[in-house]
């Protein structure tokens, strides 16, 4: 069966059973700790991801909030993919991390997201996503 045409888990358990056995999840060794609609919290050790400098690589930082934000984006049965991220580093990180991402906003077809990855307490860094709706329900009418 096409990849497209599989069902979509429906139960929050399943959601969650599917998103940590992707094989991107698995490699960087990443798992969700909470699940809701428009909202995840993701962890990943740091072993095996610091650069020459000995802090968690950027591009592992990166790949964590990315993570959060499909995650967050995708908790319901709807299908969205991510139109635009930034992110913003705000301190070198040197243990383990968990991604908070949730929806801030929503217009039509399009939602926003930020992503807050944390080490412990302290904030490394903040990331900013816009994803779309894949379906093909007619936009929402600006007043």
């Amino acid at each position: 069966m096409p990849h497209d045409k599989v069902p979509a888990p429906f139960t929050i358990e399943e959601r969650i059973a599917s998103f940590d056995s992707s094989e991107f999840a698995q490699l960087l060794g990443m798992k969700v700790l909470e699940l809701r609609e428009g909202y995840a919290r993701v962890m990943m050790s740091s072993l095996q991801k610091k650069n020459p400098n000995g802090v968690v690589h950027g591009g592992a930082i990166f790949s964590l909030a990315d993570h959060a934000f499909a995650i967050a984006a995708n908790a319901a049965r709807t299908d969205r993919v991510a139109v635009s991220i930034h992110i913003q580093f705000i301190a070198p990180a040197h243990g383990d991390l968990t991604a908070l991402s949730e929806i801030v906003g929503e217009r039509g077809r399009y939602s926003t997201y930020r992503t807050m990855v944390y080490e412990k307490d302290r904030a490394v860094a903040q990331c900013d996503g816009v994803a779309i709706r894949t379906d093909h329900q007619a936009p929402e009418r600006s007043l």
